[in-house]
């Protein structure tokens, strides 16, 4: 047993998101096009008296360090089903937007498991380890796989999905969006209409394997962005300085708040993230690019963690 593992894990941008109507369960069916950035969370789990989270980094004030933190709850999950008590520190250096739809959250979470795992060496088959972050969350199962994916279900049922590489600027909003209010929002929006059902666009799939970030700027949408830009108005703002500087395309990350921006080389990135932030219009940027692996051991036994089964 090592004395610590760190696991890295990625952020994403939903480059589609297409939401169903409410199900009698509350959720919504989806089809989610996931695609993990280079932009990272650390988890490092070690050995201690009882169960602890701690968090560094920007906006860590925010990150909850009780059992509602879905990394506490993937340490107690696993412990659980391996008979173990959850006795493990876990530390978060965090860089991912807290609550600002780039699934924060989750990346936590999945790094948490993969780190327990390894520290307590379980060797869970992948399969059961996916399932443990699916209990987790929708998102979470994704943070664990990286790379790209189509999400269905709650968005938790994964298909791998090729991708070139591509460019990105995030802009962080002040404060964060719940999720829930976001989707309870998009109910109330389109109370009365006729929901399709969820679907991934063949179009956007296919400038997603070709790398062509033109074809893929015509094809991004996010249907929680009129819920997101409803309840937080001034992202329009945000929006509108990210593709006047020359992005090819933006939107709402997720549920928002964070924005994201579609360009087409690293130059161009660092170009639009200088004009945003020179905008008012956010509090901060992020250049990343994708897709980027999933939850890996970086400090600890061995490197990249294979996941058996």
């Amino acid at each position: 047993m090592s004395s610590s593992v760190t696991v890295r894990v990625p952020a994403k941008v939903n480059v589609r998101l297409a939401v169903g109507a409410a199900r009698s369960d509350g959720f919504h069916d989806l089809a989610n096009v996931f695609l993990a950035v280079s932009l990272y969370d650390e988890v490092t789990a070690a050995p201690a008296d009882g169960l602890t989270v701690t968090c560094e980094g920007p906006d860590a004030d925010q990150v909850p360090l009780d059992r509602s933190n879905l990394a506490a709850r993937a340490a107690e999950i696993l412990a659980e089903r391996s008979g173990l008590a959850p006795s493990v520190h876990l530390h978060i250096a965090k860089n991912i937007p807290v609550a600002g739809g780039m699934a924060g959250g989750s990346a936590d979470g999945a790094a948490a498991l993969l780190a327990c795992d390894r520290l307590w060496g379980l060797d869970t088959p992948r399969a059961q380890l996916l399932d443990i972050c699916a209990e987790l969350g929708s998102d979470v199962p994704f943070s664990l796989v990286g790379g790209a994916a189509l999400g269905t279900g709650r968005g938790e049922v994964l298909t791998p999905v090729p991708a070139g590489t591509f460019h990105w600027v995030f802009a962080v909003a002040d404060g964060g969006l719940s999720t829930p209010a976001v989707f309870r929002e998009f109910d109330r929006l389109t109370a009365g209409r006729e929901v399709p059902a969820p679907q991934a666009s063949p179009d956007l799939l296919a400038a997603l394997a070709s790398g062509d970030a033109d074809a893929l700027a015509a094809t991004l949408a996010n249907d929680l962005q009129p819920a997101a830009l409803s309840l937080r108005p001034a992202l329009a703002d945000t929006l509108a300085a990210g593709t006047g500087a020359g992005a090819l395309a933006a939107l709402v990350s997720g549920s928002g708040p964070t924005t994201a921006f579609l360009v087409r080389d690293a130059a161009s990135a660092a170009a639009v993230a200088a004009a945003l932030e020179a905008s008012g219009t956010c509090r901060a940027t992020r250049v990343a690019d994708g897709p980027a692996p999933g939850a890996t051991v970086v400090s600890g036994p061995s490197g990249r963690v294979r996941l058996r089964g």
